[in-house]
């Protein structure tokens, strides 16, 4: 196994068993549905940073939900470090993930953070990887989805 091998398998498993937060809620007029997300990993040496996050809301006459996941991991570094968060209710829902390997001045970041609001999904990853000696290479995806 490698290691880009290695990086996707704790990317999964981080996205299998990562935060989820779902809502389900009554009443609302009209309907519609929306969905999205990002993610994105880095790599600089030895180290891998990866994070996802994605959402979608439902409308009826008859009810409504929403669903939020988010989730990352982080590798080959000797200071790794992974956090994940969500909050919110029924018509607002947050969340977010933070991975960082590191290992000396080679370091590997990925953000991302999600959020349904009024009937929108938006989703924004930023990742950056660094070697000692360059600059740090950079990258962001977004998602702006409405019902």
């Amino acid at each position: 196994m490698n290691f880009r091998t290695i990086a996707l398998a704790a990317s999964c498993a981080a996205l299998l068993t990562g935060s989820a937060f779902a809502q389900f809620g009554s009443g609302g007029a009209g309907g519609g549905a929306a969905a999205g997300g990002t993610g994105g990993s880095a790599a600089a040496g030895g180290t891998s940073a990866s994070t996802l996050g994605v959402g979608a809301t439902s409308s009826s006459p008859t009810g409504s939900a929403s669903a939020l996941g988010t989730a990352g991991s982080a590798a080959g570094g000797t200071r790794d470090s992974v956090s994940s968060r969500l909050n919110g209710n029924e018509n607002n829902m947050n969340g977010m993930s933070k991975a960082r390997a590191q290992d000396g001045g080679t370091w590997s970041d990925s953000k991302t953070h999600t959020k349904i609001h009024k009937g929108e999904v938006t989703s924004r990853t930023k990742t950056m990887a660094h070697e000692p000696g360059g600059p740090p290479v950079k990258s962001t995806s977004r998602i702006s989805t409405a019902r």
